[in-house]
């Protein structure tokens, strides 16, 4: 086998394709990207067992075909460093010695025999399979929003990834841990189906970064997997099993105090006072007031203590509430509006944090149970 490749677009590909691959495998075949020459393309496959992504790679001068593995580390650490020229891969069909070459030096090493890379082709089942297309922006948008407050706790696995509620007019996108809920509506384009699954962190990540220069993502669900494509990749995953939490009914639908504040100004002041907050549990004391919001934090280990004031509107009587600075972080920087609307009914419930308004076709909306704040 022989091809021709630009060493900088085959770098593009080999260093998407192993965001997949763990830093430890269960399997050692699985440090390996499997190459797969079939015509004058070149096909790139990295797997962990549970997600499998694969990229087209047009190739020049292609002689035969033929499957092999190569170590990815080595691979993408070479391509790398290697100046933007033409590239010849040789690989000799008998003993799989691997020479590349181009103007300025050679490398040489033993790949593997690529029928030994395990296969994750999917089943033929078409029961409960569905496909849509939607644009790649409007996926984006819903994994930014919601990634940050997926749970890490092994004992809720449910709540370990971004369950995707799909409508035939829009995709709602939630994630929450329990202590922060956020629930995301695009209805950028409709995909005509109905159906859900939970989307693993790794997987969003993967999808995150890979498809971030594609314009249009077709997404087939199938009874255990998911599998995204664009004319470059090709990502198959499986989600995580069993039902997400009923998250609209714990969304208030009363919260009669409207707080409306400066996002960056809030954002700004919660940081600094939130280096004073006592770090096993981040609470920052909030009094609000009709035009002005007082913040306190202390650390008693420490004997510190933090006092700001930030302008504001409220249409409530006084009000003593705690959140943990870290969370109010997130929430304010996930936000890009220039105002934060925080709606808020006691000191016990949770508060509703919204942009001030939502872009085209898009509604955002981020939950925050409060903390148990004694005095102020």
């Amino acid at each position: 086998m022989k091809f021709n490749v630009s060493s900088k677009t085959l770098y593009s590909y080999v260093s998407a394709v192993s965001k997949v691959i763990n830093s430890k495998n269960a399997l050692t075949i699985l440090n390996n990207f499997l190459f797969e020459l079939k015509d004058n393309q070149l096909i790139i496959t990295a797997s962990d067992l549970e997600n499998t992504l694969v990229a087209h790679v047009e190739v020049f001068d292609a002689e035969g075909e033929g499957r092999f593995c190569v170590d990815a580390r080595r691979i993408v650490d070479l391509l790398k460093e290697m100046p933007d020229q033409g590239v010849t891969f040789d690989i000799n069909d008998d003993n799989l010695s691997v020479e590349i070459t181009y103007s300025s030096g050679n490398y040489s090493f033993i790949a593997i025999n690529g029928n030994e890379y395990p296969s994750n082709e999917a089943t033929e089942n078409p029961e409960g399979v569905f496909t849509f297309t939607c644009p790649t922006e409007q996926v984006l948008k819903g994994i930014d929003n919601t990634l940050f407050a997926v749970g890490n706790d092994d004992l809720r696995p449910q709540m370990m990834g971004i369950l995707w509620d799909i409508k035939p007019d829009a995709i709602t996108f939630v994630a929450t841990d329990t202590r922060k809920l956020v629930k995301y509506r695009n209805a950028l384009s409709a995909p005509g189906q109905e159906g859900s699954f939970i989307l693993p962190v790794k997987p969003a990540t993967v999808v995150k970064n890979v498809f971030a220069k594609e314009e249009q993502i077709k997404i087939t669900v199938e009874p255990k997997s998911v599998t995204f494509e664009s004319p470059a990749y090709k990502f198959n995953c499986r989600f995580i099993k069993g039902s997400f939490p009923d998250y609209n009914r714990v969304i208030p639908t009363n919260n009669p105090y409207v707080l409306t504040i400066d996002r960056q100004s809030f954002l700004n002041a919660v940081r600094r006072v939130g280096v004073f907050v006592d770090q096993g549990h981040g609470l920052v004391k909030f009094k609000i007031q009709p035009e002005k919001l007082v913040m306190k934090a202390t650390d008693n280990n420490f004997c510190t203590s933090a006092r700001e004031e930030v302008a504001c509107d409220f249409t409530g009587n006084e009000m003593v509430i705690g959140f943990s600075a870290p969370y109010l972080i997130e929430i304010s920087n996930t936000i890009s509006t220039t105002d934060l609307v925080i709606k808020l009914s006691d000191p016990s419930r949770p508060g509703v944090f919204l942009p001030s308004e939502n872009d085209a076709d898009s509604e955002l909306l981020m939950l925050l149970m409060p903390m148990t704040v004694t005095d102020f």
